[in-house]
């Protein structure tokens, strides 16, 4: 009995070694943890802060942004002022444009005409300048017999 008693001390000596272990361990882990949360709590304080100055910022870059649209507001009603007055002059232009166009449709035209005849101008020129070629061979041949009949 006094072993079997003494066996059981033993394994409890082993589970409290393992335990204070544990323990230690646990402890370790808290303190980690504990760590940790202090780290996440001055983040979260550090965040709760910079998200109020962006909030205030943000309120000025409204305020500027608003102030900003109003002077755009205006700018564009002059705008359209503006343009309106354009498409009035467009309209004459238009006008002037069309009897423009028609002009130099007439002188496209005539241009047309004046290439066809330069181009016809031209294949007459080349076919004299092959038959004054050949009348100028001719002529050299014939020189040359002059020569040789009076050699």
């Amino acid at each position: 009995r006094l072993s079997g008693h003494q066996q059981e001390i033993n394994n409890l000596k082993q589970r409290n070694i393992v335990l204070d272990e544990e323990n230690a361990h646990l402890k370790n882990e808290l303190s980690n943890l504990n760590q940790k949360l202090k780290d996440k709590s001055q983040e979260l304080k550090d965040t709760k802060e910079c998200t109020q100055k962006k909030e205030e910022q943000n309120r000025l870059v409204i305020k500027n942004l608003e102030e900003e649209n109003k002077g755009l507001n205006t700018r564009c009603a002059d705008l359209l002022n503006d343009l309106e007055k354009l498409r009035k002059q467009e309209a004459q232009w238009k006008i002037e444009i069309s009897g423009t166009d028609a002009k130099i449709k007439n002188l496209e035209n005539d241009l047309t005409e004046a290439r066809e005849q330069m181009k016809e101008l031209h294949s007459k020129c080349s076919r004299l300048s092959s038959q004054l070629a050949l009348k100028q061979e001719e002529l050299s041949q014939k020189d040359y017999d002059v020569t040789r009949a009076r050699q």
